[in-house]
């Protein structure tokens, strides 16, 4: 199997939405290239065939993106590759891969892949299990980007995938979430966040302390049809909450308030899970108050001594999850 050749004859499928295209850096880049060269093993890339017979790359993308843009940049409309930071071969630096000599580049087109491939028609919670267990070579992938790349190995799981990134790009949602920082961004915290909205009003009483687990736990119970979810009602009942919240108080909800009263600091996800449920199982009194008095309510709640320790060291154990909640449900009950 040839990169460039598979690549080209659209009989792979890469979709950098889900992971991200290039985390690597060029020295990273460079060093797989001359790895290359030297006839270094390199590991195996994962792929999953769908029913048509296209494979979908699950696990080896930033390996895979490396080598197509060294080879054809403007295939992934990419900037040229210049090697850097070789190390063994160091006259590679400074070069391109139309700089090497004939007989470097036929052996860069020529190096096979070695591949995994995982047939679709099989049994779907071993396909899931196994791209849990993948996330080899170069920079690891978020707890996020490993559900959504292994939500794929169950029919269905890209539908509940695609409507966890289109609640992501909601406006109101992004209002609210607009103190989340980039860098969270770019490892799919914002789409984490719209699963731990549905986690935490859905799915709190299996919460056991620790929230990867039970994020992926939820997850999977969905996609295996454990856990009921009308992917039409839940969205719209996101929608609808996100519209409340950022109506009242916008990108104020999930943050600290200084003595002035004014908002400081990034989006803190225990304030983002009590206000998205307080949110939510008050959505027809709250929508009859002024935002004033919801910024003050909210405001008043944060600073209530409970709810500091809720959110204090520990937060995340199950009594300080359900303190927290309970405290700003209070102060948010019309």
């Amino acid at each position: 199997m040839n990169y460039l050749i598979i690549h080209n004859d659209k009989e792979i499928i890469i979709r950098p939405e889900y992971q991200r295209l290039f985390r690597w850096s060029n020295e990273q880049r460079s060093r797989l290239i001359e790895s290359i060269i030297l006839g270094l093993p390199i590991p195996p890339i994962f792929l999953v065939e769908g029913n048509n017979g296209v494979l979908e790359l699950i696990d080896g993308l930033q390996r895979t993106s490396s080598v197509l843009q060294f080879l054809d940049h403007e295939a992934i409309n990419e900037p040229e590759l210049v090697l850097i930071g070789c190390d063994i071969l160091g006259s590679l630096n400074g070069l391109r891969f139309r700089d090497l000599p004939l007989t470097v580049r036929l052996k860069v087109k020529r190096s096979p892949i070695r591949a995994t491939i995982i047939n679709k028609t099989g049994d779907a919670f071993v396909k899931y299990e196994m791209f849990k267990r993948l996330n080899t070579g170069g920079s690891l992938l978020s707890a996020q980007e490993i559900r959504n790349c292994s939500s794929r190995m169950v029919d269905g799981g890209d539908i509940f995938y695609d409507a966890i990134q289109e609640m992501a790009q909601y406006p109101s949602y992004l209002k609210a979430t607009s103190r989340l920082p980039d860098t969270f961004r770019e490892k799919r915290a914002d789409e984490e966040l719209v699963l731990r909205f549905f986690a935490v009003t859905l799915y709190r009483q299996n919460y056991k302390g620790n929230i990867e687990t039970w994020l992926d736990s939820f997850m999977e119970d969905i996609l295996f049809g454990r856990q009921p979810f009308d992917l039409t009602a839940e969205r719209q009942r996101f929608f609808s909450v996100f519209d409340l919240i950022s109506e009242k108080i916008g990108s104020d909800a999930f943050t600290r308030f200084n003595d002035d009263g004014q908002a400081v600091g990034r989006l803190a996800p225990a304030y983002y899970e009590a206000s998205v449920c307080a949110f939510d199982s008050n959505r027809e009194s709250l929508a009859s108050l002024s935002a004033e008095d919801v910024r003050k309510r909210l405001q008043a709640a944060f600073s209530d001594n409970r709810f500091i320790t809720a959110t204090g060291p520990g937060a995340n154990t199950v009594p300080k999850l359900n303190e927290r909640i309970a405290v700003v449900a209070e102060y948010l009950a019309a």
